[in-house]
């Protein structure tokens, strides 16, 4: 919110200094972001009129004028050499006049005038352009001033070029202060000074012409007013002094309807619309929109609606976007005659993010979205109405008025014992009481308590720490005592079985990866083709278009990562991401720490792409696959011990693709990305990824002390034929599924399969070549009991999976 200091002071002029009024609203919640002064110093420039201008004798584009700057002026018009194309007879501007300091250049160095010769003609002083003056960047020619502008006065004085430009940086609970009129309010509160407050005396009509207007959304529009003025002179020039407020608010001038409009928003904190009243179909009609319906707006962009934008519209075509922004279509022009003035009261809910679809955002959307006083529609449309009679004329016809449901000022209760334990200091009901009454609240007081009932113009008033905010930010904030906190500190022992999320991580990171920290909240697509999520978690309010839904997973995070990285050139890749994910769980109860129906477990996810190692000369390049992945897992989960069984996930290859089990459970994937987004997403090779559930990776098995044995193992190789179909995994659990205890390990180490078949082994078939290593803790093992547990070994994997030594 930018304004001018001078027109604060109008509502409210308290005894403080620039510098103190700047400190004083800081320290209250309204940040003072920035203060700057409207022009940069300099003197000596006064006003001055051109009486004569005759063209230089020796130069084309010049002209010798002769000004008169009144006191400046005493022994006749002082005679200027001027090169501006609008140096005409009869207007006024500014001249710096002889000694005249210029605002400094780049140098940081003012620029003196002296009397100076142009082509042989001698110039005494400079008319200057809004440039010169570092006004505005216009330096297509002089400034020109009101024709009434005193001749002689200082221009700095004339202008008002002493003023200050504040800009608050405000946070959303303060719609209140999204006005100049509101920030007096609130300086008159805090210091005592009293307050302008506006009189808006009604506008006698002068006909009868009223427009229909159906509200058909009460949960989109809880009040609309309006009224028809006829005869308008659109063409007028909106006076100097509105342009001037217009611009030190940030506000470009467009036209004198449209500045009018503009006006009455900076300073009462109303958006407002005016309509060409000759442009609409019959009468108005306040909606939400129709799938497919479209609006060209006065951007001239035009946007696609749907149900869950609020529009004004006529009998034919929508013609306003509701809260945000108007319609090309009913804008008012140099043509118009007829007017439709509206103000209406937008529920914040109904405007909030709406503009952030259409990838925009407007001031009438950004105060609506944070609440307008609803209590004052008629009132504003009756100032604008006065406004438009003073610059554009016309006749007011009768005011329309609708009214549906309002926000509830629901009581809001303040205890003084409980403000006191807040504040950290000892307050009493009567300052309470002196607070709530400089802020306009109306209360009722009982013993220790009082009773609030927030006005309309404040919706950040719910619950008592509100109350107790608001006691604390008038008191003064310099006036709270410096205690520092007391409380009991107790040490978080984490059970050994678990370890931290950061340990997780430095785990990864000595792995080669790189941590990325990515939105939670991602594109749609990502959840369908790489979550296999058809019905996401969407998000209300999302901060851009694409990152609309909530993610189930974090492997299209990553996925996104890689493709930058890949657009900078970046040859190998390795990027982990350590987050939250959403999906839905009915079984999910609302707490402190969950959402109803929302589950947010936990995920460490990885990716992969490129040669396994940095280019070198000692080792030959080769490519990430699945395995070099797999192992990356293995050693993240050691010492546990993972099972990999093959399995199938909507982002990776049906056939390079294993469920990670841990202790009989599922905790995640690891495989190559599916063809098919590879394709999809422009990658160059397959990158290898793995995502898993990070409370399973945080277990981990508490050492338990062994004696060393006292006995010698016993290693026996076997080359065992088995078909195909038999993974490793299973012969080898089948091999140490001994009932004597005496197989310790079994340890797969070659396969064999001929180019052809063979008698020993046949098509279909391969061998396998496993390590059994036997050892029994308390006696040494003869021949005769290595012997038989091999045998036994071999006989239990010839009855599960049919295998035979080979040979």
């Amino acid at each position: 919110m930018q304004f001018p200091e001078s027109w604060l002071r109008e509502f409210c002029n308290p005894p403080l200094s620039t510098a103190e009024l700047a400190h004083l609203l800081t320290m209250s919640g309204m940040e003072v972001e920035e203060q700057k002064p409207v022009a940069p110093p300099f003197s000596g420039i006064v006003v001055a009129e051109i009486v004569e201008a005759e063209q230089h004798p020796n130069a084309d584009r010049l002209r010798v004028c002769r000004v008169d700057a009144g006191p400046f002026s005493k022994d006749g018009p002082l005679q200027i050499v001027c090169g501006a194309p609008n140096a005409r007879v009869g207007i006024r501007v500014p001249l710096a006049t002889v000694g005249a300091q210029l605002p400094p250049g780049e140098d940081g160095k003012p620029f003196e005038i002296k009397v100076g010769k142009l082509r042989g003609v001698e110039s005494f002083g400079m008319l200057c352009s809004a440039r010169e003056l570092k006004l505005s960047e216009d330096h297509g020619g002089l400034l020109e001033l009101p024709l009434d502008a005193p001749l002689g006065q200082d221009i700095r004085q004339y202008l008002k070029l002493d003023d200050t430009l504040f800009t608050l940086k405000l946070t959303p609970n303060l719609a209140h202060g999204l006005s100049v009129y509101g920030i007096a309010r609130e300086v008159s509160a805090l210091t005592g000074a009293p307050l302008k407050v506006p009189s808006f005396e009604p506008v006698a009509p002068r006909h009868d012409q009223r427009l229909p207007v159906t509200v058909h959304a009460a949960d989109l529009c809880g009040r609309f007013s309006g009224r028809v003025v006829r005869g308008v002179n659109p063409k007028a020039t909106t006076p100097a002094w509105m342009v001037e407020r217009l611009a030190r608010c940030g506000q470009r001038s467009v036209s004198a309807l449209v500045d009018i409009s503009n006006y009455v928003m900076f300073e009462y904190g109303r958006p407002s619309h005016i309509f060409d009243l000759d442009k609409i179909h019959g009468g108005l009609h306040v909606r939400w929109a129709r799938q497919g319906e479209t609006l060209k707006l006065l951007n001239g962009n035009t946007i696609e609606l749907d149900e869950q934008v609020g529009v004004i519209a006529d009998e034919a075509q929508v013609e306003s976007l509701a809260g945000i922004m108007g319609g090309d279509s009913t804008a008012v022009s140099d043509d118009t005659t007829n007017i439709y003035i509206e103000a209406a009261f937008w529920w914040p809910n109904a405007v909030s993010g709406r503009s952030r679809r259409y990838t925009f955002s407007t001031d009438a959307g950004h105060r609506f979205e944070r609440g307008v006083d609803p209590a004052l529609t008629v009132e504003h449309i009756e100032h604008i109405t006065r406004l438009v009679q003073e610059i554009c004329g016309g006749d007011a016809g009768p005011m329309t008025d609708w009214q549906g449901a309002l926000p509830e000022a629901k009581p809001v209760v303040l205890r003084v014992a409980r403000a006191s334990k807040v504040i950290g200091m000892p307050i009493s009901q009567e300052e309470c009481a002196s607070v709530l009454r400089r802020l306009g609240l109306s209360f009722t007081e009982a013993e220790g308590m009082l009773t609030v009932t927030p006005p309309s113009w404040r919706f950040d008033i719910a619950i008592e720490e509100d109350l107790i905010e608001e006691v604390a930010r008038v008191m003064g904030y310099d006036r709270l005592p410096s205690t520092p906190p007391l409380a009991p500190v107790k040490a978080q022992v984490r059970v050994e079985s678990q370890r931290g999320a950061y340990a997780v991580r430095r785990a990864v990171a000595s792995l080669g990866y790189q941590e990325t920290i990515n939105f939670s909240f991602v594109e749609e697509r990502w959840e369908r083709e790489l979550a296999g999520n058809a019905d996401p978690i969407k998000v209300l309010n999302p901060i851009a278009a694409p990152l609309a839904v909530m993610r189930s997973s974090v492997l299209g995070s990553l996925v996104q990562v890689l493709r930058y990285n890949l657009s900078r050139k970046a040859a190998r890749v390795r990027v982990f991401e350590v987050g939250r994910v959403f999906r839905r769980d009915a079984s999910v109860a609302a707490s402190d720490s969950t959402v109803q129906g929302i589950a947010q477990p936990a995920r460490v996810a990885g990716l992969a792409y490129g040669p396994t190692v940095v280019q070198q000369w000692g080792q030959a390049e080769k490519a990430v696959d699945f395995f070099d992945v797999k192992g990356d897992v293995e050693a993240l989960l050691a010492p546990r011990v993972a099972k990999f069984v093959a399995a199938e996930h909507p982002a990776m290859h049906p056939g390079r693709c294993a469920a990670v089990e841990l202790d009989g459970q599922i905790i995640g994937h690891v495989g190559e990305l599916h063809p098919r987004w590879r394709q999809a997403y422009e990658l160059p090779l397959a990158p290898v990824m793995f995502e898993l559930d990070l409370a399973a990776v945080q277990r981990r098995d508490v050492p338990q002390a062994q004696p060393v044995p006292r006995q010698q193992a016993a290693v026996r190789d076997l080359a065992l034929v088995v078909s195909e179909q038999v993974t490793h995994d299973a012969l080898t659990a089948t091999l140490r599924a001994d009932a004597d205890g005496l197989v310790r390990s079994a340890v797969l180490f070659d396969i064999y399969k001929p180019a052809a078949p063979t008698v020993d082994i046949p098509a279909g078939h391969r061998s396998l070549a496993v390590r059994l290593e036997m050892l029994d803790d308390d006696a040494t093992l003869t021949d005769d009991r290595i012997d038989a547990a091999v045998a036994q070994a071999v006989a239990r994997a010839q009855a599960a999976h049919g295998a035979r030594l080979r040979g």
